[in-house]
């Protein structure tokens, strides 16, 4: 079903999610506490979603076993669609 074009030619809503924690090891993508995983938010493209990931990113630089993903939501919803 293709998205339909309103006042203004709005883009396609190509959403991602950002969120991250501690890790249990530097060498895993497991999280030590669930619980405490850090929700970023989700944004309406892969630029906005960059910004924010870049940001939490450089602010946990000093605990190395801080990471911050991007998880592209429009690719799960539609797997179809590609970009």
């Amino acid at each position: 079903m293709a998205p339909k074009e309103t006042k203004g030619a709005r883009k396609n809503q190509l959403l991602h999610l950002v969120f991250g924690g501690e890790l249990t090891s530097i060498d895993s993508v497991e999280f030590k506490d669930l619980d405490a995983l850090d929700i970023v938010g989700i944004f309406p493209d892969y630029a906005s979603a960059f910004a924010a990931w870049k940001a939490k990113a450089q602010s946990t630089v000093d605990n190395a076993q801080m990471r911050y993903f991007i998880v592209h939501l429009h690719r799960l919803l539609d797997p179809g669609q590609g970009s």
